[in-house]
């Protein structure tokens, strides 16, 4: 952590100070701003501030130390899932988006550790793996908070072991549904590039690094076009050979063409009708969507125990249904 003084410049007026410092604090995230704030790390003009306050611009502040987040933590909750298949093995989940697979990032002690995948299951079953930690029982493979879909949780240590051991032998066939911007020029395409963390924003992964990459394999196949008043987009299915930290989002994003909803990684927040405004004009229409249009849709493996082949699925969520029926209206 960046500890010292900061003066703000006049043109930081009006912004939040959670954001304003995040941007000038290296390799920390806004959430660790946040916690810092919480703690009453930061100070300025001399007293402790909230994240929401406003600058006006000229104040000093000052970084007092690092944030020191208590402890992460299973917790069993009564959360209900959606449960493709289980045996005495396994079960398969459909991940609602916006639910953590195990306790991570957050501000507060809440948003780290409570509503999670984990949470839920601990919750439901009596028995989960050992084999992850006391973190993540279970958890054999992991799913992006606004990514929806099948995850396979392991019910016990041998089952984990052999489910671990077919991801790692790309045993395991995982297919993908996405909506991205703009139309793909190929009908069918791989694309084929190492994953590393981006050296400025640490919480984006890049493939124009270099130093610590990790091969990766994506393969997509266009299912629709659409041709709408807010644009081109392309309904796509992809299979990933590979399982690195947000992979097909950064792939598509690297091909010029994200993921709608994935502002991270280079799409709008509101996708405007593009139309020239007129000076005094009402402003242009706008649709978003507050996930990323990413669903795990399938998966197909054989069973640890038996060999048996599972072929599963989970349909499109409501919401991201919902969205194409508002882009298909002209």
């Amino acid at each position: 952590m960046n500890i010292g003084k900061y003066r703000a410049p006049d043109d930081a007026a009006g912004k939040r100070l959670d954001a304003w410092l995040t941007a000038q604090l290296e390799n920390v995230s806004r959430a660790r701003v946040q916690l810092l704030l919480s703690e009453g790390k930061v100070l300025v003009d001399g007293a402790p501030a909230k994240a929401s306050f406003k600058l006006r611009g000229g104040e000093t502040l000052e970084v007092l130390g690092d944030p020191e987040p208590r402890p992460l933590r299973a917790i069993a909750e009564c959360i209900p899932l959606d449960i493709v298949y289980e045996d005495e093995d396994l079960s398969v989940i459909n991940k609602p988006a916006g639910m953590m697979v195990h306790a991570g990032a957050g501000a507060t002690d809440d948003e780290r550790n409570r509503g999670t995948l984990v949470n839920a299951l601990l919750g439901h079953y009596q028995q989960l793996s050992s084999t992850g930690g006391a973190l993540r029982p279970g958890i054999v493979h992991r799913l992006d908070k606004q990514t929806s879909g099948l995850i396979i949780v392991a019910r016990n240590d041998a089952a984990h072991l052999k489910l671990a051991e077919m991801f790692s032998r790309r045993q395991m066939r995982k297919t993908y549904l996405a909506l991205v911007h703009g139309s793909l020029k190929q009908d069918r395409g791989t694309i084929n590039a190492a994953i590393s963390r981006d050296a400025i924003r640490r919480t984006r992964m890049t493939t124009r690094r270099d130093d610590g990459a990790r091969a990766a394999v994506s393969h997509y196949t266009v299912l629709e076009r659409f041709d709408t008043r807010f644009g081109k987009f392309t309904l796509v299915s992809v299979r990933i050979e590979t399982g690195r930290t947000h992979q097909i989002r950064v792939h598509l994003s690297s091909i010029g063409h994200p993921v709608v909803g994935d502002t991270l990684y280079g799409a709008p927040a509101h996708i405007a009708v593009p139309r020239p405004r007129k000076k005094n004009g009402p402003p242009p229409e706008t649709t978003s969507l507050d996930r990323n249009f990413l669903h795990a849709a399938e998966l197909e493996f054989g069973h640890p125990r038996t060999g048996k082949p599972l072929l599963l699925t989970a349909p499109l969520p409501a919401e991201l249904q919902a969205f194409i029926e508002r882009i298909r209206k002209n």
